[in-house]
C-alpha cells in the first residue's frame, strides 16, 4: 500500500508538471483537428492519427500533403525525415532514465515529444527517486490526452464552424514551423540559411514538375545535408 501511495504521489506530481504542456497543446491540437477535417479526413481518421502518431509537426505536414493528394510513400518518408530528431532525443532520455526498468522505458519512449523531452530534462533529478518513472509517465499522459482530445474537439468543430473561418486557421501550420525555427536561428544564423536552401530546393523541384510530397522530401534531405558543410566550415 505504501508503495502504491508513492507511485500515485509521483504520478500526480508529474501530471501537475505537465499542465503547461497541456495548455500549449490544446489550441494547436484543436487547429489540427479543424484543418484535418477540412482536408477530407473523417473524425475517426484524424483522431486515430493523433492516437497513433502523436507528433504535431508531422501531423500538420501529413495533413497538408493529404490535402494536395500526395501518395502514402511520400508522406511516410517525409514524416520519417522530419521526426529523425526523435532518435537523438530518445537516446538522451533513455540515458537520463538509466536507473529505471526497461518495462517503463519502452512505453515512455512512445510518448516523447519536443515538449515532454524538454520538461523531463529540466527535472532529471526525479529519475533518481523512488517511483521516478511514474513522474515522467504523469507528464506524458497529460500531454498525450490533451493532444488527442484537442484533435477530437477540433474535428467536431470542423463540422460546425464556417469553412471560411476554418480555412483561415491554416496559418497555424506556418506559424508553428516558424515558431520552431526562430529560436534556433537566433542561436545560429546558419540554421536560417539551411532553411532558405531547403525552401529554394523545394521550389525548384516543384517547378521541375515533381509532386509536392517528393519536393518536400528532397528539399528537407538536401537542405539538411547542406548543414554538414556549413557547420563544418564554421568549426574551421
Amino acid at each position: 500500500m505504501e508503495n502504491e501511495a508513492g507511485q500515485l504521489h509521483m504520478f500526480q506530481r508529474g501530471m501537475m508538471t505537465g499542465i503547461p504542456i497541456m495548455l500549449g497543446y490544446l489550441p494547436i491540437a484543436v487547429t489540427f483537428g479543424v484543418l484535418a477535417k477540412q482536408a477530407g479526413m473523417s473524425l475517426t481518421e484524424l483522431t486515430l492519427m493523433s492516437l497513433l502518431v502523436f507528433a504535431g509537426a508531422a501531423q500538420f505536414m501529413g495533413t497538408n500533403m493529404i490535402a494536395v493528394g500526395t501518395g502514402a510513400l511520400e508522406i511516410i518518408i517525409a514524416t520519417f525525415v522530419l521526426n529523425f530528431r526523435h532518435f537523438v532525443m530518445s537516446l538522451s532520455f533513455m540515458n537520463q532514465l538509466r536507473g529505471i526498468a526497461l518495462k517503463w522505458k519502452l512505453p515512455m519512449s512512445l510518448g516523447l515529444t519536443d515538449e515532454t523531452f524538454a520538461v523531463s530534462a529540466l527535472h532529471s533529478e526525479e529519475a533518481r527517486k523512488e517511483n521516478g518513472a511514474f513522474y515522467y509517465i504523469g507528464i506524458i499522459i497529460v500531454a498525450y490526452l490533451s493532444w488527442v482530445l484537442g484533435s477530437l474537439l477540433g474535428g467536431i468543430l470542423g463540422e460546425i464552424i464556417p469553412e471560411r473561418l476554418s480555412q483561415s486557421m491554416g496559418i497555424a501550420l506556418y506559424a508553428m514551423f516558424i515558431g520552431l525555427l526562430v529560436p534556433s536561428v537566433k542561436k545560429n544564423l546558419r540554421i536560417g540559411l539551411i532553411a532558405i536552401i531547403a525552401m529554394l530546393i523545394n521550389a525548384i523541384c516543384v517547378q521541375l514538375g515533381l509532386s509536392t510530397g517528393w519536393a518536400i522530401v528532397i528539399g528537407t534531405v538536401l537542405g539538411g545535408m547542406s548543414g554538414i558543410y556549413l557547420f563544418k566550415e564554421n568549426e574551421q
